[in-house]
């Protein structure tokens, strides 16, 4: 770059007019590539911090590939009635439930039929009854301490076997009122347990029926 030179009259040359054009573009290059380098920066700033997995300007770390983040972390809430690791349901499965259905039922068909129970009482009472008449000649007290004992004996008998019949069926029945809500009980217990309870209730009306001889009484001796 040439030196300013003045002639005698004091006015500037045309090199002289030169350099300073020269100056004025090089200054006026330098200031626009300081603002491109400025706006650059400030792009490079702003696509930092919207990308994901890369640190803001600010210093703020943001979460990088293989960290825990709300998106990919497991808070999923564990349902109480979901399936388990067997691939079962949790929680109660009926089975209870279903037993004392089918104890019901069974318990109802004994009162109608008969026990082991029932027929070693029957017999009891009226190996008793042949005790206490043996030297009595009373054709209706034979009858009576024989026959009349021994068939009260079973009835009594069934007729507690009907009522436990009853009693199972009707808390089965009543057990879903008390549990869990919004677990319905399986149909085939409804109807297992209802047979025990209509069995019972057979059961123990035709045992009063004959326990008071309404029902196949005695024969009359008269």
């Amino acid at each position: 770059m040439g030196t300013k030179t003045v002639d005698e009259n004091g006015v500037k040359t045309d090199e002289h007019k030169t350099d300073e054009v020269t100056e004025a573009a090089e200054s006026t290059g330098a200031e626009k590539n300081a603002e491109a380098a400025e706006k650059n920066a400030e792009a490079a700033e702003k696509e930092g911090a919207e990308t994901p997995g890369t640190k803001a300007s600010d210093g703020t770390d943001t979460p990088e590939d293989g960290e825990d983040t709300p998106e990919n972390a497991d808070d999923t809430p564990v349902d109480a009635d979901a399936e388990d690791g067997t691939g079962t349901p949790a929680g109660p499965t009926g089975v209870g439930q279903g037993a004392g259905a089918v104890v019901s039922a069974g318990l109802g068909i004994v009162s109608l039929t008969g026990s082991w129970v029932g027929t070693v009482a029957s017999a009891r009472e009226s190996l008793i009854g042949q005790l206490e008449t043996s030297s009595s000649s009373d054709v209706g007290m034979l009858i009576e301490k024989g026959y009349g004992n021994a068939w009260q004996a079973t009835a009594m008998w069934g007729g507690v076997f009907a009522l436990v019949a009853l009693v199972v069926g009707v808390v089965v029945l009543a057990r879903p009122a008390f549990g869990a809500p919004g677990r319905p009980q399986a149909p085939w217990i409804k109807s297992v347990a209802w047979a025990g309870v209509a069995l019972g209730v057979i059961g123990l009306l035709l045992a009063v029926l004959k326990y008071t001889n309404v029902l196949l009484g005695l024969p009359s001796t008269g």
